[in-house]
């Protein structure tokens, strides 16, 4: 009931509704009106932040080999999909940009992954592999690396009903797994956000991992409505993510140097506190040569800190479910 409310409001933002809000003892409507939160009935105001939340941490007491903090390393390859196929915006010098993380950026990076050898994760939209299939070659001859799902076309998700949302990510595990031979067993949501139906569909899928939320730096089981869903969550965060602080037509441009040293202070904290360090990056974004600067130091300082497992989400998640009893 709640999920078709939210859906409702979603759709027709202005619009007063009538909504049902139960309690343990009883059931009451109540006129809810979208614009006027601060007049919204307790149940109601819970009902929509329980909808997904933090449950356990699922930190272990250590990590692979002994180790004090895990290192995910994750790359979102979206090429042309967001230089706008998802929008049907189409114009040539975006989709140019686009093709430099298939053409350029992805081969060098990995050739830095496997140089280091450093296992990493890559998300894909669909659309992304369909058009440059080779990509596939390039990550998975080493052994090394994982790929996951990022949607089909980098769809906004949130304005998708719940039978298009669970087709196209359908559609999408199908054609990478039909490109690549392998099933994929972790999703990223397009834009890092769930509409009221993705953690249904997420779970109707059977996905071993989500790696889109925000709840926590540590690893942690996903609740539903207050319920656990033995979904593992890799955490994700916009500080931790390269295609925001680089934006050189933004107002939030960093030298890439600048944006090393944050991520090497985020390290340093997760290092102390023996838990977990994952970094989002996009081909087109960190494969420029200025910018690889960042990441090659990043991995330097890593490494001299020592006492780190790399790993991919796939393996990190297969960890956490295993020590913390799910499996």
């Amino acid at each position: 009931m709640f999920t078709q409310i939210s859906k409702f409001f979603c759709r027709f933002p202005t619009v007063c509704l009538l909504a049902v809000v139960c309690s343990p003892q009883f059931a009451y409507a109540q006129t809810v009106n979208p614009d006027e939160p601060w007049n919204w009935p307790e149940e109601y105001v819970l009902s929509q932040v329980n909808q997904v939340r933090a449950g356990r941490d699922l930190t272990p007491d250590s990590w692979p080999g002994d180790a004090r903090v895990a290192v995910l390393l994750s790359y979102d390859v979206d090429n042309e999909t967001i230089q706008g196929l998802r929008t049907g915006e189409i114009n040539i010098g975006p989709l140019s940009q686009g093709q430099y993380g298939s053409r350029v950026a992805l081969p060098r990076i990995v050739s830095l992954m496997n140089e280091e050898n450093i296992p990493a994760t890559f998300f894909f939209p669909a659309w992304s592999l369909k058009i440059a299939p080779e990509q596939a070659d390039v990550i998975l001859s080493s052994g090394l690396h994982e790929i996951g799902v990022h949607g089909w076309i980098h769809e906004l998700n949130t304005v998708l009903d719940g039978e298009t949302e669970e087709r196209l990510l359908r559609l999408a595990m199908d054609t990478i797994e039909e490109i690549t031979g392998i099933q994929p067993v972790g999703y990223r949501a397009p834009s890092w956000n769930h509409s009221p139906n993705t953690l249904n569909i997420v779970r109707e899928l059977g996905f071993l991992y989500e790696s889109s939320l925000m709840h926590d730096d540590r690893p942690y089981e996903l609740l539903q409505n207050g319920e656990a869903t033995g979904v593992v969550e890799l955490p994700v965060e916009w500080i931790l993510d390269d295609a925001p602080l680089f934006n050189p037509l933004g107002a939030r441009y960093m030298n890439p140097r600048d944006v090393m040293q944050v991520w090497i202070d985020e390290f340093d904290a997760a290092w102390e506190e023996g838990t977990m360090f994952l970094l989002t990056m996009h081909p087109h974004v960190i494969g420029h040569r200025s910018r690889m600067v960042a990441l090659e130091g990043l991995i330097d300082h890593i490494k001299a800190k020592g006492d780190v497992w790399f790993g991919t989400h796939e393996q990190a998640a297969r960890w956490v479910r295993q020590q913390a009893g799910m499996d």
